[in-house]
């Protein structure tokens, strides 16, 4: 099968994902869950989901409960959505990026604030 297709399906089903978690009422699954990447198996059978969430790795993991409790339903919304024949099995994996990104952002807006405050005591 040919690779854009399967990258064209991996978007396709990152963007309706995203819109989903939206939608879905399980306590579970933090509001501020990102959907970072997805990744389809080759005979379109499987697709690895990384998520990530804001508030941190605890809530990304009791997020990614939730999520998997609920993917019967996703996997159904996505075969409608994206009018497919067979809708690829979800697996949901915790991805640390979003943290990880954040932490990078702080220890930047630190070393900036320093070098101000040496440049005002010179």
């Amino acid at each position: 099968m040919a690779s854009y297709r399967i990258g064209r399906l991996s978007e396709d089903i990152k963007r309706e994902l995203s819109a989903l978690v939206r939608e879905l009422k399980d306590p579970r699954v933090s509001r501020m869950l990102s959907i970072i990447r997805c990744e389809v198996s080759g005979d379109l059978s499987h697709c690895k989901v990384h998520v990530s969430a804001i508030e941190g790795e605890a809530a990304t993991k009791e997020s990614i409960k939730g999520l998997q409790s609920a993917s019967g339903f996703l996997r159904r919304e996505l075969g409608n959505r994206l009018h497919l024949r067979k809708c690829p099995e979800l697996h949901f994996i915790a991805d640390g990026s979003i943290a990880y990104s954040a932490r990078i952002s702080e220890i930047i807006h630190d070393l900036e604030e320093s070098e101000q405050d040496s440049g005002e005591e010179e």
